[in-house]
């Protein structure tokens, strides 16, 4: 990776803005191989360089992932003039990060939001040729069946140009009027439109899974959190090699 700014590289690994980091720097703390650094433009291999704050190890991230667990009642978002967006729920030290939502969900539909700055791999995740994966929980006002195991495996007509792409349908045994529902493509209220196709509504809708990442049991409804490096390593890998 070719050189950057000491700001730059302190921004990035603290999450602070550039006015901050440079009061970090000029402040005293910031060591740059063994050595005290006050000279915010000194240029740093972001790779190779070891860089310290107050004696612990900092490293440089070129790009940031978070998962939130979204409630209902925001638009997936990051502003719209009527309703409140999944923005406002965010803490602020994550609002200044740039970040963005990869997809929406719907107002009343909660679960597993990506946010990131990666904007070659959001493009990835939503370009329909990828068939990017989607596991949804969900609850119906009717009890569903096989048949619509098979409707959905063939594809349902929502009122587009063609079917549906197969979709698994994974009915509960205990109780039929919920299922998880995994699918491979993202049109708008796909969901809601494919129940309706078998003459059902959805009551309730929740996304557990995207892509590689699933909805962890302990992250609370309006939580958020960083990916781990396991879920990065993951996530990433999806991108073809430039």
């Amino acid at each position: 990776m070719a050189k950057i700014r000491l700001d730059k590289f302190i921004c990035e690994a603290l999450t602070l803005t550039r006015s901050e980091s440079h009061r970090v720097i000029r402040g005293g703390g910031v060591e740059v191989d063994g050595k005290m650094q006050k000279d915010i433009a000194l240029k740093i291999d972001s790779d190779k360089s070891d860089v310290r704050y107050k004696g612990k190890a900092l490293t440089y991230k070129s790009f940031h992932y978070y998962i939130l667990n979204k409630p209902a009642g925001y638009i997936t978002s990051t502003e719209d003039e009527r309703d409140p967006t999944i923005m406002e729920i965010l803490p602020e030290k994550i609002k200044k990060m740039g970040l963005f939502p990869v997809g929406r969900l719907d107002k009343d539909t909660e679960g597993l939001v990506l946010l990131t700055d990666n904007g070659a791999l959001s493009h990835y995740l939503l370009s329909p040729k990828h068939h990017v994966s989607k596991k949804y929980y969900l609850e119906s006002d009717l009890e569903l069946s096989e048949k619509d195991v098979e409707a959905f495996f063939q594809g349902v007509d929502i009122g587009e140009k063609s079917l549906t792409l197969p979709a698994t349908l994974e009915i509960f045994e205990n109780d039929p009027k919920k299922a998880y529902l995994t699918l491979c493509e993202g049109k708008f209220h796909q969901v809601k439109r494919m129940l309706c196709a078998v003459s059902k509504n959805v009551l309730y809708l929740e996304r557990v899974a995207f892509a590689t990442l699933t909805l962890p049991e302990d992250l609370e409804r309006g939580e958020v959190r960083e990916l781990t490096d396991t879920e990065t390593a993951e996530l990433e890998k999806l991108l073809p090699v430039q």
